[in-house]
């Protein structure tokens, strides 16, 4: 397993892709996958069923991971 220089609550800055630029908080870290959830970048637009929490169901806006190759960390 890799060893990585952040962790969740860090702030970092988005070097690739669409967000490039974005200054923003890591939600989680996966590191089997190489991958990292960031706070209000990489948005899509889900789909979800009606259940009995959620009578109405709809679309909802979720963070979708991203390659750890492309955060680098801010220092604070």
């Amino acid at each position: 397993m890799a060893k990585f220089n952040f962790k969740k609550g860090d702030t970092v800055e988005i070097i690739a892709g669409d967000d490039r630029g974005t200054k923003a908080t890591v939600l989680e870290v996966m590191s089997k996958k190489n991958k990292v959830i960031v706070e209000g970048c990489k948005i899509a637009k889900k789909a979800i069923k009606p259940t009995e929490e959620n009578t109405k169901g709809g679309h909802i806006n979720k963070e979708m991971p991203m390659d750890i190759s492309n955060v680098r960390k801010v220092e604070a």
